[in-house]
This record gives structure tokens, sequence and C-alpha cells, in this order.
């Protein structure tokens, strides 16, 4: 039977490229490029490798320094080294990434953490505009260009991984107004817990960090509750 890895790594790897977007924005294909896709293997076979159902952390879109380089959801390449992943890559720092792996240390580090859950996006592709990170609510035009690949997104990734149904988390406030959208509509998730995201958080809040792990804690503990 196929194990959360492996069904994450076919989901990634073959969701569609948009053929045109407009706003002059690009949406790129991590899980395509030899590196990013090798590294993403390495991390879903050392972390997912079993069929145990997680609670959902889903951000906007990736951005190109974390996840665009390792492949993995909220990861820049110095907290893939610290996950155990060994790698090449240029060992920058990515704001979101530092946060929810500051978070991550507080739960227990990795291990304990993508035991019971799992990270993703909306969107789960890079959106690029004049080579800088974009949202897919940026532009009311990407926006409706996207719709129906958001809502195809999130289907397959209820349907296909194994995610806990009872509830789930959203990062973003923004993005959680464009979430409990969809989910009325497909019905995906019973109930959805909206967070501030991390760069934001890391942006603008950096002096509240600790009340904001500790909030983290709180809903994630939460939602394995709910999930119970």
């Amino acid at each position: 039977m196929p194990t959360f890895a492996d069904r994450l790594l076919h989901f990634l790897t073959n969701f569609p490229l948009p053929t045109a977007l407009p706003d002059q924005v690009e949406a790129v294909s991590p899980y395509r490029q030899a590196v990013p896709h090798a590294l993403l293997t390495q991390f879903a076979q050392r972390y997912y490798a079993d069929n145990q159902p997680r609670v959902a952390l889903l951000g906007i879109n990736p951005g190109r320094l974390g996840n665009g380089r390792t492949g993995v959801a909220f990861t820049d390449p110095v907290a893939l080294t610290a996950c155990g992943i060994a790698n090449s890559l240029p060992q920058q720092r990515e704001p979101s990434s530092q946060f929810v792996h500051l978070m991550m240390e507080a739960m227990g580090g990795p291990v304990a953490f993508y035991q019971r859950f799992y990270i993703g996006s909306l969107y789960p592709l890079v959106l690029l505009r004049h080579g800088r990170n974009y949202n897919y609510y940026d532009s009311p035009a990407l926006t409706s260009a996207l719709d129906s690949d958001i809502r195809i997104s999130l289907q397959r990734q209820v349907s296909e991984l194994g995610l806990v149904r009872e509830v789930a988390v959203c990062l973003g406030r923004r993005n959680g107004q464009y979430l409990q959208r969809f989910n009325q509509e497909l019905q995906l998730f019973d109930h959805i817990h909206v967070l501030d995201h991390p760069r934001y958080i890391m942006q603008y809040r950096r002096r509240e960090l600790p009340e904001h792990i500790a909030r983290y804690q709180e809903v994630l503990q939460n939602s394995l509750q709910l999930s119970a």
C-alpha cells in the first residue's frame, strides 16, 4: 500500500503547470527539478513513510527561497539540514521557515511534529512576478485564473494524502478567507483554525515571537483533540 510519502510525492510531482497566467506571473514546480525533487523524496521517506492520518497546516503558495529550493514546505536549506537532510544549497534563512521550525522544536522536534501534522499550501506551485514571490490572491485576475486549480489542489490533498477531515489549520488571515470560502463549497473540513502567517509574524511581530509560538501550540494541540 502506498505510504503518505508516496502519495505526497505523486501529488506534487504530477500537479499540472498552468498554461498561462495574467499580470506577468509565472508558476514554477520545484518538484520537477532534480535537486528539490531529490531532497523532497529524502524528506518524505524520512518523515512521512507511514499511513498515519495527519492534521493539515495550509499556507498560501510556496516561496522561491524555502520550498522553491528544497521542495519541502516552509523549509529553507538551513532548516532542512537541521531535519537531517544534508544539502549543498546556499545556507540562507527564509523568515517563514525560521518561525515554523522554531515552533516545531517547541512541539518536540520534527519527528514528533510530522507524525501528527502535514504542512502544505492551498496552491502547491511557486508563483513569481518579475522574479519575486507572488501570492495567488495578489491580483483579482490571478485569483480568478487559479480558482479551479486551487479547488483541485485542496480536493486532491484531502482525498489522496489521507488528511484528517475534522479540522485543518490555515496559515494567514487573508488566506483563511479564501480557504473558508472554498471549504463551504467543497465541504472538506469540519472546522478551520486560522492563524497569523509565519512571514507576517517574523516581519511585523517578531518581538511577540514567544506569544505566537505559544498560540500555534495551543491551536495545534486543540486540533489533535478534535481529530482524536
